[in-house]
């Protein structure tokens, strides 16, 4: 067959891993692993995302410019009709919740996204963000899931942990949310 070919040093693992088994080059990162990943990753962009929020926050000064419109929410405030005066810095504190709170969904969203390597958000996306978080809950009956593609995704799912050996929570028991609500805490 030819000649035997010489390998430098550095291709051959260190004397103390090579015992047996002890050395496996990693070329790819199993689906568990890559899973993992990508919900640490999740994890670490919702904490940057409250991070900023909170800088931005504090450094705010300008309570003029609003990316909501005041107007609507103090119409959508004034529909209750147990409210009958709103003061002038109500709605303002409002359109920044808002703000937050579609920019956190969006960004449960995305993950939700990556994870099934998708660059479009769409309804699924918000809807298993929903689902996922716990304080979302009161979203679940507004925004329904796409049942008969979802019931087929987490049976597959389901299959496919049972035979990694990953256990699944009971029946009635919600599962953990890997991208698990972040707060930041006042410094």
């Amino acid at each position: 067959m030819g000649a035997p070919v010489a390998y430098p040093p550095a291709a051959y693992p260190p004397a103390a891993a090579a015992g047996a088994g002890a050395y496996a080059p990693q070329l790819y990162a199993p689906p568990a692993a890559a899973a993992s990943q990508q919900a640490a990753a999740a994890q670490q962009q919702l904490q940057m995302f409250w991070a900023e929020q909170y800088r931005e926050i504090e450094a705010t000064t300008d309570f003029k410019n609003h990316n909501l419109p005041l107007a609507r929410i103090k119409k959508i405030m004034k529909a209750d009709e147990d409210v009958r005066m709103i003061a002038a810095e109500a709605p303002v504190v409002f359109a920044r919740a808002c703000e937050m709170f579609i920019l956190e969904l969006t960004h449960r969203g995305w993950a939700h996204a990556e994870e099934n390597k998708r660059r479009t958000l769409q309804k699924s996306d918000i809807a298993a963000a929903i689902t996922r978080t716990e304080v979302f809950d009161f979203l679940v009956d507004i925004v329904p899931r796409d049942d008969a593609k979802d019931a087929d995704a987490a049976a597959a799912a389901a299959a496919a942990a049972a035979a990694a050996g990953i256990p699944r929570p009971a029946a009635g028991v919600p599962a953990t949310d890997p991208l698990a609500y972040y707060y930041v805490p006042q410094q």
